[in-house]
């Protein structure tokens, strides 16, 4: 699926292609709900519908993966709930045998997330991650999330990249197809995103569900 040959450059999304979403799906569906319950008397039950109606709100929008802005609208430290239940933090299965077999073949790794950088630094540091990674960027520092206009032209020039010679991987159908539409040409989506969840339908754009499907030299 992959000529190795014509890329120099390897850009990966973090949650649901390098780490496990079963971190994420766990904090913002059962854990959070769990104790914002606490702090509003609410159920847990009413306060994951308060929750996910919010959220549903600020999707698509550099806010919705803001802890700053989660924090200051639920009167919750989010960061500190997040560091909670950090040990849940994991790498996709062979997730990191990929990072390996990239760095034998000499390809640049650059991590490009929606995370915010409070959620970013976490994770780092709690998979280890960073040591594989050759640069990161966060939307929050280019001021436009990955599935907006005019990001992948603004990560173009900050990171000195050519597109002809870079593949980007993630998980987020709305996100290759912005990418797409801005002019990466080489784009595979992560089918199974949260391994605890089945597998998702194929799209447009190639899919993978494991790494060992592209680790051909």
């Amino acid at each position: 699926m992959v000529n190795w040959s014509r890329i120099d450059t390897v850009l990966l999304d973090m949650d649901g292609t390098l780490l496990d979403l079963r971190y994420d799906n766990y904090f913002w569906l059962e854990y959070l709900p769990l104790r914002y319950a606490e702090k509003t008397g609410m159920t847990p039950e009413a306060a994951l519908t308060w929750l996910q109606a919010f959220s549903d709100s600020l999707h698509g929008t550099l806010n919705w993966y803001c802890v700053d802005h989660w924090s200051q609208a639920i009167g919750m430290d989010v960061e500190a709930l997040k560091l909670q239940v950090q040990d849940k933090v994991k790498f996709r299965p062979g997730a990191m045998e990929f990072l390996q077999f990239l760095h034998k073949l000499n390809k640049r790794c650059i991590l490009v997330t929606n995370a915010h950088p409070k959620a970013l630094e976490l994770k780092l540091v709690a998979s280890g991650l960073g040591q594989y990674l050759h640069a990161r960027y966060s939307s929050h520092t280019l001021q436009l999330a990955k599935e907006n206009d005019g990001f992948w032209g603004k990560l173009q020039i900050e990171a000195g990249l050519d597109y002809q010679r870079s593949l980007f991987i993630d998980d987020s159908l709305n996100v290759l197809r912005a990418a797409s539409a801005q002019g990466l040409p080489h784009l595979l989506q992560v089918l199974q995103p949260d391994t605890t969840q089945p597998v998702r339908p194929t799209s447009e754009f190639p899919g993978i569900i494991h790494f060992d499907e592209i680790m051909n030299a």
